[in-house]
């Protein structure tokens, strides 16, 4: 039987040339009609996957050796798009708007590459094949015009309306939030066609607003049938023949330390001192595997989900509440099956052994971060609470001292630790938000983050020299081209970090955000060297963690909420019961593994986007009575369109350029700073200012901020305005106030030109003209100077000397071109 790997790599072969289904046939040696037959089905199925093509002459080849690249578009609101290619080593392709055909954002398509720079790094391409369609259904806003209808999508990189006939309203009415099944998609300037399937309310409605977001990204909410049925028969407590082969840890103190909302607890530890002054950590964690089976419906709803999604409100769980906040939650006081990591390190927080097993525990206690905290950081802790928890305090002392071990020797070997301020978003019954806190990170987090982490890494190691199949997460190193930009970036404030391009070792990196620490630009370095970052993700090979310096990384510790970790948790227990897998089972795993990843990261990136997106529309929501109101805040990204401050309470909104009136404000990208053509004021990303709720719009989710005590730019007189003024001094023989307005107005548009030829100055072009203003700004940038008196100073000087050449020499510049011209003519 021929496979669609052996098909697909006899094709991508160097000396292949298209062949036809007979003289596949032939090569193959195809003999039975069944063989023929399960042959031709297979062939269909590669074709209408877009993994192969068939010609015009009917001849069969892959995409790839046809100058046509395979991969998944994403759109952009301004109707341009990228496809991210299958071939992970491709570039992304950049597609104009023109080129899109009729594709849309999510579809799987063939991309014809068009043109390409001469370095091979940004390439172009047009859309020929839409392979399969990555919307069927959109969520948008009904508008009805009586005969027909628009719905308008919530997703902007769906850029054209949906076409709704009458006979498709299916009972919605105008201002109703709807689900749409798209029947015909667009062709040229015809716009879709669709079919109201889902009326989710009116969209003032209590929460339709985060329904429209799970429905815009497809997010399941209830489980079919079969799983709750499943589900259901499940047992809700442990029997003695669930036991068998388990290490029986019940006798042990080990704890739950969660938030005080968790629900799903899949992780508990304990420490404990060795009498050779060791330290010995247990992480234990629900075996969800024991009862999700491989195969079985609750499995595959788990693919399919890929992770728990946490709504502002809500959590659309992997797994249904019966598993995942009962018989595998590690609740207090009872017995539950896990798998356990129990790791010994000595006194430099090295790992000395280890050790992987399946268990049985029974916690003694669900603590909370926050009685953790009191207990280990107050230096007198209620009473009450010091009393319940006296005798686990040594433990907590222990895993302290522990985690600050283990966090050092991280820091050490070069872990990158981005220390960004969180938020939680308060809501009442119906949904709206009464309040934004900020989220602590205090010892008791980093006790749990850092005993995961040891869990997590040895784990990975342990089975990466086991050569079976596994899941790693990996965090590729960054690109080149982005981390050259911020080493560039950082001299600007007088930092240097060595190395070059990929070269650049993260200890580097994490020294320089020691280095920064307390200081007034350690924001906007953190922020600019976190986006010159790629994003981690789920991958069959070991490659690595770059932001966690780490050789093996895996995610071992939550399978109650992320498909990956339950997937290892099956390997690890196969392994442990038979000692090793047969060469069958290795190699089907080994073939499930890249699909498995891909699912799980795709899957990822949708629950955080959709976690973004409803944060987005409480923030705003809880923004709208607060129009008119001033703020303190800080500039955290700065854009050719304006800059997005973010406020202490996380909050962050947008001060277009078009609001800033006090001067005409050009954009350096290098600089991350907007710079002020006549002042010379600089904004910058870090920079503190003082801004005004001035729009909030909740279609977009959207906060417009404006500067307080922001002066009205002078008006900007036109060349042509100027010349006629300057003409008119001429002829009356003195300057009058037409000559100095032209001075004025046309700074702008001249005298950045005047001052390179010495024009509109002193007359030898050494800067006094706004050009020059501007050069001192960017060494203001530089220097650290910022919006200080001597940027503003620089500025008023240059002011004086175009006001000297409106009166002088500025008319001899401009006779001078006038006659330069005319020579011209005459030749």
């Amino acid at each position: 039987m021929i496979t669609r790997e052996v098909l697909l790599d006899f094709m991508k072969e160097t000396a292949y040339k298209p062949m036809t289904y007979h003289e596949l046939e032939q090569h193959f040696v195809l003999e039975s009609a069944e063989e023929f037959k399960a042959f031709l089905k297979l062939l269909n199925e590669l074709e209408n996957e877009g993994l192969i093509l068939r010609t015009r002459n009917e001849r069969y080849g892959v995409p790839e050796r046809m100058n046509l690249l395979r991969g998944k578009l994403q759109a952009h609101a301004k109707g341009f798009g990228f496809l991210i290619p299958d071939d992970r080593d491709h570039p992304d392709v950049y597609i104009h708007a023109n080129d899109m055909g009729t594709a849309m954002n999510g579809d799987i398509v063939l991309v014809r590459i068009t043109s390409k720079s001469p370095s091979g790094g940004r390439m172009e391409g047009e859309v020929v094949r839409v392979v399969s369609r990555g919307n069927t259904q959109i969520v948008g806003l009904f508008q009805s015009h009586e005969e027909y209808a628009f719905v308008i999508p919530d997703d902007k990189r769906v850029v054209r309306d949906i076409f709704i006939p009458k006979e498709s309203f299916g009972g919605a009415m105008d201002g109703h939030k709807v689900v749409v099944k798209i029947v015909s998609y667009p062709e040229g300037r015809a716009a879709a066609q669709g079919e109201v399937v889902e009326i989710l309310g009116h969209k003032n409605d209590p929460g339709v607003d985060i329904l429209s977001i799970i429905r815009k990204h497809q997010l399941p909410e209830a489980f079919p049938d079969e799983v709750m049925e499943e589900a259901s028969a499940v047992p809700d407590v442990i029997a003695e023949e669930d036991l068998k082969g388990r290490r029986d840890l019940r006798g042990k103190r080990i704890v739950t330390i969660d938030g005080e909302d968790a629900k799903d607890l899949d992780d508990a530890v304990n420490v404990e001192r060795l009498p050779n002054g060791n330290y010995v950590l247990g992480v234990h964690i629900a075996d969800v595997s024991y009862y999700v089976r491989e195969g079985s419906p609750l499995d595959n709803e788990a693919y399919n989900r890929g992770c728990s999604v946490y709504l502002v409100d809500r959590v659309i769980p992997m797994l249904p509440h019966r598993l995942s906040n009962g018989i595998c939650s590690l609740n207090p006081q009872v017995d539950r099956l896990t798998m356990s990591c129990e790791m010994e390190f000595d006194a430099d927080a090295n790992v000395v052994r280890h050790d992987i097993f399946t268990s049985v525990i029974k916690t003694s206690e669900r603590m909370t971060y926050t009685n953790v905290r009191k207990l280990l950081s107050e230096e007198a802790p209620e009473p009450e609470l010091l009393e319940k928890y006296a005798y686990l305090m040594d433990d907590f002392r222990l895993m302290e001292e522990l985690a600050m071990k283990l966090r050092s020797k991280r820091m050490r070997r070069g872990a990158i630790d981005f220390d960004f301020q969180e938020s939680k978003i308060l809501v009442d019954a119906d949904g709206k938000p009464t309040d934004i806190v900020k989220r602590d990170r205090t010892i008791a987090e980093m006790i749990i983050e850092e005993f995961m982490l040891a869990a997590n890494e040895t784990v990975a190691e342990h089975f990466h020299w086991l050569k079976v199949p596994f899941l790693y997460r990996i965090h590729e190193d960054p690109d080149a081209e982005k981390l050259q930009h911020f080493m560039e970036f950082i001299t600007n404030f007088g930092y240097v970090v060595r190395g070059k391009g990929n070269s650049v070792h993260p200890r580097a990196l994490q020294t320089l955000l020691e280095e920064i620490k307390g200081t007034k630009e350690e924001t906007v370095i953190s922020t600019v060297m976190l986006r010159s970052m790629k994003q981690a993700k789920y991958d069959s090979q070991s490659l690595g963690h770059y932001g966690l310096a780490a050789e093996f990384y895996s995610h071992f510790t939550s399978p109650i909420r992320r498909y990956p970790d339950l997937v290892i948790h099956r390997v690890i227990r196969e392994v442990l019961e038979n000692g090793s897998l047969s060469e069958a089972r290795h190699e089907y795993l080994a073939s499930r593994m890249d699909d498995i990843a891909k699912q799980s990261s795709e899957r990822e990136r949708v629950a955080v986007d959709a976690e973004r997106e409803t944060e987005a529309l409480k923030k705003s929501e809880f923004m709208l009575d607060k129009v008119g109101e001033e703020f303190d805040g800080i500039i955290s990204s700065v854009t050719s369109f304006g800059m997005f401050v973010e406020l202490d309470n996380t909050v962050e909104g947008l001060i277009r350029l078009s609001d800033l009136t006090d001067d005409y404000y050009h954009f350096h990208d290098a600089q991350h700073a907007l710079i002020g053509e006549r002042t010379s004021k600089i904004y910058r990303l870090g920079d503190e200012v003082k801004v005004r709720v001035s729009r909030v719009n909740m279609e977009e989710h959207t906060i417009d901020f404006e500067m307080v005590d922001m002066k009205p730019r002078p008006q900007k007189m036109s060349l042509v305005d100027a010349l006629n003024a300057v003409r008119k001094t001429k002829r009356d023989g003195r300057p009058g106030r037409a000559g100095k307005a032209a001075a004025g107005g046309a700074r702008a548009g001249r005298t950045e030109r005047a001052g390179k030829r010495g024009v509109g100055g002193s007359g030898n072009g050494r800067g006094k003209g706004p050009a020059a203003a501007k050069t001192r700004a960017l060494e203001a940038v530089r220097t650290g100077e910022g919006t200080t008196a001597t940027g503003r100073a620089a500025g008023r000087k240059s002011a004086k000397a175009v006001g000297k050449a409106a009166k002088g020499g500025g008319g001899v510049g401009i006779g001078f071109a006038k006659k330069k011209r005319k020579k011209t003519v005459k030749r």
